[in-house]
This record gives C-alpha cells, structure tokens and sequence, in this order.
C-alpha cells in the first residue's frame, strides 16, 4: 500500500512538471527575447493603426489570501454610515429657511419664547425674593430662584443678551405656600436673561471589539446655553422682614461696685 501510494505522488508530481513551466525559464526566455528586440536595429518606418505587443504574455502567478472580515464589522461600518448620514439630513434640515410663526412653535415646544434683546435702560435684576420654581426645558428640569444661574442645551433662534420667558413651570414654592401643576402652571411664568453660549468639556467615546480587529475613537463637546434668573411670577411673595439692632444695656457704675462688693464678701 505504502508503494502504491508513493507511486501514485510521483506520477501526479511528474505529470505537473510537463504541464507548468517553472519560473526559471519564464524569466529566461523574457530576457533573452528583450536582449534580442535591443540588439537588433528598428525600421526607419512606423506602423500606424497596429497594436503590437513587444513582450510575451509572462506567466501570472495569482495569491489568494484568506480574510477575517465578518459580517459584523460589516453592519458596524454601515451603521457608522448611517449615523453619518443622519447628521448631515440634520444639519441640512437646520439650515433651511424657517418662517418666524415655525420658530416660534419650535421654541415654544422647547419651553420658553424670546422677548429681545437687553436693554441698557432695563432693570432686570432684582435682589434675592425666598421663592422657587420648577421649570423644564427640552427634557430637563431644574430647581431656580431669583439670581440662580443654571446650564442648558443650546437653545436656538436665540442670542446673548436676549430675554427669556420660561413657560414650562411645573411647581411653584415659598416659606408660606406651594402650588403644583397638572402637569403646567397656566399663570406661572420665569424671566431670564441669555449671559453665554459655551461648550461643555470633550467627553471621549470609544467602542472595541475584542478579535475582530474594530476600534472606533470618537470626541464630542456638548453646546450649552447659561441663563440667569430674574424673575418669578404666578406666586405671593412673602415680605422681608429686616431684623431689628437689640439695644446693649450698659450696666451701671454704682451696680459694677455692688457686684465687686458680693464677690469681695463672698470670698
């Protein structure tokens, strides 16, 4: 058995040595058939209209490698893609002309509408008043009182120095009383001043993939929108009451000595 089969190898190992010409000799004759086209001298004349090929069709050895591209990777780049996408549908959408009655239902969802810009002659600030409110903007909400400052998304169609009415109150609170909404106070309403549009620190995202050879390192810095407090109406507002100086009583001449006089006795 052991012979048939060392047999049978060499016959199929034989039989490919005359079939296939072994790259030695490919290469040998190329060069010596481009010794031969250089030594011999060209014709004065050129030949118009005719393709000639001076070199030989040489052997082409082809490799084919095996790849670890999966499919995974596939449906990773497309939803990269995808995402890509959407972000220029979206940028595309915000550029477009919008009238000022579509910006004003727009904001409006959002949770406030702007008034104008500040004045020089406007005396919006106020000192501190012991009342809070409850207000949502987007899908935040936040816990303010007169002069608090607070940090929100961008807010659009909006500029620095612009007044602000925040619509979305949700509850209302002082030392006296407290009124909730179901879920918005109607008559309730928060003035605030736009100070600063900035961007939060860069947070970093990155995905891995262990064994697929798939890394992705993205950065993203958040808009952001500060706004000072001003105002707070829909609620009564308790008076200040400023405490009273207690007047020092100043003991007497004549009582210093009847003390000093007790603790002389005393001891």
């Amino acid at each position: 058995m052991a012979n048939r089969r060392c047999f049978q190898i060499l016959t199929r190992y034989f039989q490919s040595i005359k079939t296939l010409t072994p790259l030695s000799q490919t290469i040998a004759a190329n060069s010596a058939h481009a010794l031969h086209q250089t030594l011999t001298p060209k014709p004065s004349h050129h030949i118009v209209g005719n393709n000639v090929n001076v070199y030989p069709h040489s052997a082409i050895f082809t490799r084919h490698f095996s790849s670890r591209h999966t499919d995974d990777e596939d449906d990773d780049d497309d939803g990269d893609d995808e995402s890509e996408g959407e972000e220029e549908a979206g940028s595309q959408n915000e550029n477009a002309v919008l009238s000022a009655e579509d910006k004003e239902k727009e904001v409006a969802e959002i949770g406030y509408t702007v008034i104008g810009p500040l004045q020089q002659s406007d005396r919006v600030f106020k000192p501190y008043e012991p009342v809070f409110a409850v207000v949502q903007i987007g899908s935040h909400q936040f816990k303010v009182s007169n002069g608090d400052t607070i940090y929100t998304e961008r807010l659009k169609y909006c500029d620095v120095n612009d007044k602000l009415v925040l619509n979305k109150i949700l509850m209302l609170g002082s030392g006296t009383q407290t009124i909730i909404g179901r879920p918005i106070l109607p008559d309730a309403a928060v003035h605030a001043v736009v100070e600063e549009h900035a961007l939060d620190a860069k947070v970093i995202i990155f995905k891995k993939k262990r064994r697929k050879n798939y890394r992705r390192t993205k950065g993203h810095r958040q808009e952001l929108t500060k706004l000072r407090i001003t105002d707070i109406q829909g609620i009564e507002k308790p008076e200040q009451i400023t405490p009273s100086k207690k007047e020092k009583i100043t003991p007497s001449k004549k009582e210093k000595k009847e003390k000093q006089e007790k603790m002389v006795v005393g001891a």
